[in-house]
């Protein structure tokens, strides 16, 4: 599991594209409209992310209160306010201050940065039955033999989403659309093959898989 992320946004767009990038990119994320509530998450989170202007208490004051008692937990301001007194401001406080519009691959990249100069990046281990997957490096080994298993791209993809979603089912058509970015027509086999050579290649009897298991008219599911 990723890194936890408090995201405090209340523009609902703009919360939304954000929300999803981040989840989709494994970080465990509470997004939060309002700001009254935040210090039942301070506790549980490994960076926070502020937009400024909404209701109630301004993102400076959340983040000034932030920082006063939690000085290690890193602070992003993500904000439509461009003049430099606002930059300035929340530097004050802030590790970083990001203006709208942005490109998600920036957010992404300093929240990265910010975590491992805070030394808050998680060892991205999963153990999964008989295997050992490593995410930072696309690496898996089976634990009883000691040996590396090889997956094709499309393999690594289709696996590395199972695993962002650990025990929910996924249908046939969002993992087809996710790893092909195109509609999937009713019928189309061409999952269901891929399915099958990864479980040949993961499991130790692909004729009765224990970690990608088949829920039979919806899709699939990798328990964890």
């Amino acid at each position: 599991m990723k890194n936890r992320i408090l995201y405090i946004e209340d523009d609902i767009e703009v919360g939304d594209l954000v929300a999803r990038d981040l989840q989709n990119r494994g970080y465990t994320l509470t997004w939060l409209t309002c700001p009254d509530k935040y210090l039942d998450y301070i506790k549980t989170t490994d960076i926070v992310i502020l937009d400024i202007m909404m209701p109630g208490l301004d993102g400076f004051t959340i983040g000034q209160r932030i920082k006063l008692s939690n000085p290690d937990l890193p602070i992003v301001f993500l904000s439509a306010r461009t003049a430099i007194e606002d930059k300035l401001k929340g530097l004050e406080y802030a590790e970083d201050f990001i203006t709208k519009p942005f490109h998600p691959d920036e957010l992404a990249a300093r929240i990265e940065i910010l975590l491992r100069r805070f030394d808050k990046i998680k060892k991205e281990i999963i153990q999964l039955k008989h295997l050992e997957i490593d995410l930072k490096v696309n690496r898996i080994l089976n634990t009883e033999t000691n040996e590396e298993i090889i997956l094709t791209e499309k393999q690594h993809k289709i696996f590395h989403h199972f695993l962002k979603h650990p025990n929910q089912i996924l249908t046939k058509e969002q993992i087809y659309e996710y790893i092909w970015n195109q509609e999937y027509f009713e019928g189309d086999k061409t999952l269901m093959v891929h399915i099958r050579y990864l479980r040949q290649r993961i499991e130790k009897d692909p004729q009765n898989p224990e970690i990608i298991e088949t829920i039979r008219g919806i899709g699939y599911r990798v328990k964890q």
